[in-house]
């Protein structure tokens, strides 16, 4: 009798892959266009966010407006992302993702018509609130759908593909929205632009075939929205690998330091600020493509741990440095290893995560990253305000690197752990094959 393979397996005309070809993920027609929308949403999002935070700053003149964007594009992550993870799991995820894209595109055409007409400001906050709500659903469809459009032996390369074109995205996309207001000298062109990639993702998310994965069949109840948080819990690596990254944005994020360092520590005035901004992302991005062109990784455990140590020991670097080629090394050191982490992390969730939970585990995710981002840049400004920014930078650093030394000792699941083609095959209850 033939055994019926996953709901979840990939197309069989598909070869095995081959895995020291750099491009194997890239040779699956699906994922190019999965890309491709990626790349576009996360440009245009990019550029909203430089056009946003000028067009307020120069409309009101206070700080304060610039710290309610974010939380107004924050605070739907934590409400919404568990049931719109939930969502990912029991519908199809290109429709969804579509969906988004399609609402974030509405949201940018209003914010075009209060710019372009002068509205009151107040409307702003309330699209980009929609703006955040249409990530947090997103984002944990679109990353859940990544396991069923190309083969699992490809999963891994495809991750390092993706964080080479968030970090490109990263990188361009605030030039390009800086560089588009100061061309016209008006801000209402980018978000045109915005709503223009935001359509072509939905668009293209449309033409991916609809996947065969099983999904979830269980109820909207508190036990289901909350499965999730359990299956992070009870997968011990997982939640070594959440915890280890959550922890070293927390101590070791210094974003909201960069002003500082530029005005009144390296005197590199405003453009120093922009190149310091782009550092860590430049950084990122050159590992991110390196990476891709490297086999896959053989001890994923130990890198992930090695790397965040880099990071924190670049913070480190950072906090003590005077001059500002070496503040620019130090934050491009940080990106690389950071990108590392992100790699095996992003990896890993999704190869040890069922198809049919897979959307409540990229939300809770997606839920810890989120808050460790904000919560780190309120530690980092607190510490520097009751002591200085170089003792802020250097005591995250240093917290930083503790963190790590504590993940290996707590979860030696995470130390252990090897190749991460071996983790699907622990996740789905096999034997690693040997060697």
């Amino acid at each position: 009798m033939n055994a019926t393979p996953p709901a979840d397996a990939p197309p069989p005309e598909w070869p095995p892959a081959d895995p020291n070809d750099p491009y194997t993920a890239m040779r699956v027609p699906q994922y190019r266009r999965f890309l491709l929308a990626g790349v576009l949403a996360g440009l245009g999002g990019h550029m909203l966010t430089v056009a946003v935070g000028w067009e307020l700053y120069v409309r009101t003149n206070e700080a304060l407006a610039l710290g309610l964007v974010g939380l107004a594009q924050v605070l739907p992550i934590f409400l919404f992302a568990l049931p719109f993870g939930h969502l990912a799991d029991r519908f199809d995820r290109r429709k969804l993702s579509a969906f988004a894209g399609t609402v974030r595109a509405y949201s940018s055409v209003a914010m075009l018509y209060l710019s372009y007409t002068g509205g009151p400001v107040e409307p702003v906050y309330a699209c980009l609130f929609v703006n955040g709500a249409m990530r947090a659903l997103h984002a944990p469809a679109r990353t859940a759908l990544l396991t069923q459009i190309l083969p699992m032996d490809r999963f891994e390369n495809a991750v390092r593909w993706n964080t080479s074109a968030f970090q490109l995205s990263a990188v361009c996309g605030p030039a390009l929205g800086g560089a588009v207001i100061a061309w016209t000298g008006l801000v209402w062109p980018v978000y045109i632009i915005d709503a223009a990639t935001a359509l072509a993702n939905a668009v293209i998310m449309l033409t991916l075939r609809k996947p065969e994965g099983s999904v979830s069949r269980e109820p909207f109840s508190t036990q289901t929205l909350l499965a999730g948080l359990r299956f992070v819990w009870n997968t011990k690596v997982i939640l070594g690998a959440v915890t280890l990254d959550m922890f070293a944005v927390l101590f070791g994020g210094v974003n909201a330091l960069l002003p500082i360092y530029a005005k009144d520590i390296l005197h590199a005035g405003p453009e120093g600020l922009g190149w310091l901004r782009a550092a860590e992302s430049a950084g990122a991005l050159c590992m991110a493509l390196t990476m891709a062109h490297r086999p896959p990784i053989r001890f994923a455990g130990k890198a992930m741990l090695w790397s965040v140590a880099g990071f924190g020991f670049g913070i480190v670097v950072f906090g003590f440095s005077e001059h500002l080629w070496l503040s620019l090394a130090a934050l491009a050191l940080c990106g690389a290893c950071d990108n590392i982490s992100v790699i095996v992390r992003h990896t890993l969730i999704q190869l040890r995560t069922p198809n049919e939970m897979r959307g409540r585990v990229s939300a809770v995710n997606m839920v810890f990253i989120s808050s460790s981002n904000e919560l780190g840049q309120m530690e980092s400004g607190l510490v520097s305000h009751y002591f200085d920014a170089v003792f802020a930078a250097v005591s995250g650093g240093i917290g930083t690197i503790f963190v790590v030394l504590f993940a290996a000792w707590r979860w030696p699941e995470l130390r252990r752990l090897g190749a991460l083609k071996d983790a699907a095959a622990e996740g789905n209850g096999e034997k690693p094959p040997d060697g």
